[in-house]
């Protein structure tokens, strides 16, 4: 292989965690939908702490039928902002790969 390769699907691999922050750090600062759901999930975990239990606990767990609904309702908003997150690193990735095709020339 020459000196100038290099694998582009490893590097990517490689720096995957520090992307993905860059990813985050940009949401946060550009979308106002995101960080109030943000926002709404926090307010969740710091008035009910049996959630921290269940998530980061062991043993057995007991949840009172207003918990269960507030459990519920906590992870559905969970969902909604993990869909966020990987839609943003889906449309980050079309970016990147248009800028890649464009300086390999093949665009």
């Amino acid at each position: 292989m020459s000196d100038t390769y290099f694998d582009l699907a490893e590097r990517l691999e490689d720096s995957f965690p520090e992307i993905e922050n860059d990813i985050i750090v940009d949401l946060r600062g550009s979308n106002e939908d995101y960080m109030a759901l943000r926002d709404k999930i926090s307010d969740i975990e710091n008035s009910n702490p049996f959630i921290e239990k269940i998530l980061e606990g062991s043993g057995e767990v007991h949840l009172t039928a207003e918990e269960h609904a507030v459990l519920t309702e906590y992870l559905r908003l969970r969902f909604s902002l993990d869909d966020m997150e990987r839609l943003q690193i889906y449309f980050r990735g079309h970016t990147d790969a248009v800028a890649y095709l464009k300086k390999i020339k093949a665009l």
